[in-house]
């Protein structure tokens, strides 16, 4: 506990507390030596963070690269874009199909026969129609029957419409049918929301009010909505290479048909050509992203390795910063930063792994061609060995694409239980998955929710955080001796003043 009594140097006229204060500058030097060990630290742990990301950057691309479907893509294109447009899935089957649309899916469709004569649409349903009391309009959809009250003397033929399509069952769901009332037209519609032969519209469980309004108001008078049948959807109906034989179609409920691995969307009636082929820009383009990020990550963790070290340049004292600007700040703690992992031998043994699984043979690759390593389709070191990125000979690796793709995929994606065996994707997720969780043991990760840092930096830096705390304590204590000695300085030097008045006196007296 520090001292209340203190006393500035009234006696001896000295300025106590710029003394105590130049003293305590030299007893802080060992916190100041704390605090900027703690700051490398902290310093050192953003930086591995950020290596950690790349890698999981990496990781994450390698994983997309092990796996077939990633070279299994195929392209489909139509010489009739007004029938359909097609696009394939990696499981389609190369060739040409001629495909003959016969009928495009609809939903059960229903409007009015003419004119209602509604000239304000803010009029309500009396005003309009003269009706003089409430009553209920129902419609059934499928399996779904809706009960809509209309309140005749507050409704008005917007909000018959809202009704309808905001209409909800027991577990939350839609009617399944769109109303709309178009003002240009002066007429009202109602259609479902889906397509297929087993979408309906019926009214016929309408009486009364109920059935005049829709009937004879709006002016819904086919006969099939009365009858109990009801009016229907239709099937989408096409013909793929000829089959089936006629008469008959194959029926789809909807105009996006999945066929063979290949999407049609539907847009006409016709007939056209659909080609399927392998995709092999896509898999190049997927190629190249990976060898990117490859190179990102690998040029990340080399440009650590190889950063000047400026040992001289130590982070900043509060005190010291007080007598820089922030630009002059800036440009310290980039140098006092810089270097802080180089030749790091965490850092090294990975990027070393990396590079070695980039440049390794990966025996038994199934392909034609005898890939059997990245150079063999066009992927290489540069001519600067130090450097860790690769280049992309593009023209070779189109060429590898179009001769032997599966013998690319399999360099890439080839499975085992011995890391030797692996194919080159998946080693590189195994390096990198690994490489994750070395870091992450040494620096933590900034995605982690904990609120205690178990990490070897972590606990470095926490017991750097109790040793401050600790001489914080014996800072304090150190003042107050301060303190109190120059207190009782003071408090002699003043007993010594008033002695030698006191003897002035008694000599002055005497004489």
């Amino acid at each position: 506990m520090s001292s209340n009594l203190r006393i500035g140097g009234l006696a001896s006229g000295m300025d106590i507390d710029q003394i105590v204060s130049d003293l305590m500058k030299v007893e802080r030097m060992k916190v100041d030596k704390l605090e900027q060990e703690k700051q490398i630290l902290e310093w050192k742990q953003e930086d591995y963070r950020e290596i950690n990301n790349k890698i999981r950057a990496l990781r994450d691309a390698a994983f997309e690269m092990k796996l077939q479907g990633s070279y299994l893509k195929n392209t489909a294109s139509s010489s009739n874009e007004s029938v359909l447009t097609a696009s394939a899935s990696g499981n389609a089957v190369e060739g040409t199909y001629t495909v003959v649309v016969d009928q495009l899916a609809s939903g059960a469709f229903t409007s009015s026969s003419s004119e209602i004569g509604i000239s304000d649409t803010s009029a309500t349903i009396k005003t309009l129609f003269g009706y003089t009391s409430d009553f209920q309009i129902t419609i059934t959809t499928g399996e779904k029957t809706a009960a809509i009250d209309i309140d005749v003397d507050a409704d008005t033929i917007n909000t018959v419409v809202s009704k309808i399509n905001s209409w909800k069952d027991s577990d939350g769901k839609s009617l399944g049918v769109k109303a709309v009332y178009d003002e240009n037209l002066d007429r009202f519609f109602l259609q479902t929301t889906k397509t297929g032969a087993d979408q309906m519209i019926d009214l016929s469980a309408n009486a009364g009010d109920g059935r005049d309004f829709l009937e004879n108001k709006l002016m819904l008078t086919d006969a099939a909505l009365y009858d109990g049948t009801g009016v229907k959807g239709q099937n989408a109906k096409i013909k793929l290479n000829g089959a089936p034989a006629d008469p008959d179609y194959y029926e789809y409920s909807s105009n996006t048909v999945d066929v063979l691995g290949m999407t049609l969307n539907l847009s006409g009636t016709g007939s056209t050509t659909v080609t399927v082929t392998q995709d092999t820009d896509a898999v190049f383009d997927s190629i190249v992203r990976f060898i990117n990020t490859y190179n990102e990550t690998a040029k990340a963790i080399a440009d650590e390795l190889y950063e000047e070290r400026y040992s001289d340049y130590l982070p900043l004292t509060d005190e010291q910063r007080e007598q820089l600007t922030d630009s002059q700040i800036e440009k310290w703690e980039e140098k006092a930063r810089s270097g802080l992992l180089r030749r790091d031998p965490l850092l090294t043994n990975i990027l070393n792994k990396l590079r070695m699984t980039m440049s390794a043979v990966v025996p038994g690759v199934d392909s034609t061609e005898g890939y059997d390593r990245l150079a063999d389709i066009g992927i290489k070191t540069t001519q600067n060995y130090m450097s860790p990125e690769l280049v992309i000979d593009e023209g070779k690796l189109r060429e590898a694409l179009q001769n032997d793709l599966e013998g690319v995929m399999s360099l890439f994606t080839k499975s085992a239980d011995d890391y030797s065996q692996m194919g080159i994707a998946q080693r590189l997720y195994e390096d990198a998955k690994g490489g994750n969780e070395l870091l992450i043991e040494k620096a933590g990760s900034d995605s982690d929710f904990s609120l205690v840092d178990n990490s070897f930096i972590g606990k470095e830096i926490k017991g750097i955080d109790e040793e401050i705390e600790k001489w914080e304590d014996r800072l304090q204590q150190i003042e107050d001796r301060y303190w109190r000695q120059f207190t009782a300085m003071e408090k002699a030097i003043q007993q010594m003043n008033q002695q030698s008045m006191w003897l002035m006196q008694q000599f002055g007296g005497g004489m």
